[in-house]
């Protein structure tokens, strides 16, 4: 899987090159973003701008990720979702279980609220 990934100082950005996720990519997919929870740095936006398809076996494993993300008190924001993958993911009830931005800028800023939180919390 071909990715553009950009380390902030407190999240990562990553953005796939692909157009189309499909079953056969979740493998590559949980190697690619689980990995993060170990790092310094765990925190994800995801940036889907480029995905114009997706199947319902990939939208329930971006679900679950972003689970195992909040079970481990990291952000994984999803954000630039195209019109025909949001519509997917909505008619599969799995969009109301991911945590969503319309641009990546409101991710970040996500990210951050969700990083002031956690410190208020502890």
């Amino acid at each position: 899987m071909n990715v553009k990934i950009d380390t902030k100082e407190k999240f990562t950005v990553i953005t796939p090159e692909e157009t189309e996720f499909a079953a056969n990519m979740t493998g590559d997919l949980n190697n690619l973003l689980l990995p993060y929870l170990q790092k310094d740095i765990p925190h994800i936006v995801f940036n889907m701008a480029g995905v114009i398809s997706i199947d319902e076996i990939t939208g329930e494993l971006l679900a679950n990720v972003q689970q195992q993300f909040y079970e481990n008190n990291c952000s994984f924001v999803i954000c630039n979702l195209q019109e025909a993958v949001e519509k997917l993911l909505d008619e599969k009830e799995l969009l109301e279980l991911m945590n969503v931005t319309p641009t990546e800028s409101e991710a970040w800023d996500i990210v951050q609220m969700e990083e002031i939180e956690r410190e208020l919390l502890n």
